[in-house]
């Protein structure tokens, strides 16, 4: 099975590709499985585009309209990427129990609309402040929503910190307490492959962290390229595939209706 579980069509409002364009460039490379993640942060003005809104009504049309293009050559599935603040947890839980998905990815882009990568949130902060506060913030919102299948990027703040990456041992002690309650959740982690974009030297999230959900008993996992451009799709998932098995993990993980399937690594 190869899979790709993390895209944004021109659905999200950071990218233009079109979700055919994918669907092709798939069968090229050979993937059996596409889930698109399109984003859906409540509260987020969008300086840097123009374009309407999401609605789901129009993504979900244009899932069906893939799935009957591609059936027997592609298995087309629905995800969203959920990009909660503590706010905005009620307005998650509608959108959750009105539309049927295969797949919720849940991202923290910002905290009380201070987003990350325009350093925001960051601003005034030490680099111990920001990144304890991201993991603080991150801890409340696992502990107060459940409508979502893995934690997307759990690292994230690491793709913006113009500081460097701060060590993850200072801030182990509330990433372990996260992990925790996702797996006693039934939840899973995304191994985000964005990672190599970013010119980072580890994985997202990285080993330790990873190390760390194994040892906790956590065995959900996703693959997911993050790709805004098809020139991305399922971009160095062979090398995490096996970066993964040596870290111990076997399996990996696909979705239907928000169940988790297992496939080997």
């Amino acid at each position: 099975m190869k899979s790709d579980y993390h895209l944004h069509s021109n659905h999200s409002p950071d990218s233009i590709t079109l979700m055919d364009v994918y669907c092709d460039k798939a069968l090229e490379l050979g993937l059996d499985e596409l889930c698109f993640t399109e984003h859906l942060d409540h509260d987020m003005i969008y300086t840097y585009s123009a374009r309407p809104t999401f609605t789901f009504e129009d993504y979900l049309a244009d899932i069906r309209r893939l799935q009957e293009k591609y059936r027997g050559r592609l298995t087309i599935k629905a995800g969203i990427e959920f990009g909660l603040q503590r706010h905005t947890i009620q307005a998650h839980q509608k959108d959750y129990e009105a539309h049927p998905l295969d797949f919720i990815l849940l991202s923290s882009h910002e905290i009380d609309n201070q987003e990350y990568w325009r350093h925001d949130y960051q601003k005034g902060k030490t680099q111990l402040e920001y990144n304890r506060g991201y993991y603080e913030n991150l801890l409340h919102i696992v502990k107060a929503y459940d409508g979502y299948s893995v934690l997307a990027h759990m690292d994230v703040m690491k793709r913006y910190d113009q500081n460097g990456i701060l060590d993850d041992e200072l801030v182990i002690d509330i990433v372990e307490k996260i992990l925790k309650v996702i797996i006693k959740k039934g939840k899973g982690l995304e191994v985000n492959t964005s990672s190599y974009r970013y010119g980072m030297n580890d994985l997202t999230p990285s080993k330790r962290i990873l190390s760390l959900y194994r040892q906790l008993g956590g065995t959900i996992l996703s693959l997911g390229s993050d790709s805004h451009q098809v020139i991305h799709l399922a971009e160095h998932m062979d090398h995490v595939r096996c970066e993964l098995r040596s870290l111990g993990f076997e399996e990996y993980c696909t979705f239907e209706k928000m169940k988790p399937i297992f496939h080997p690594l």
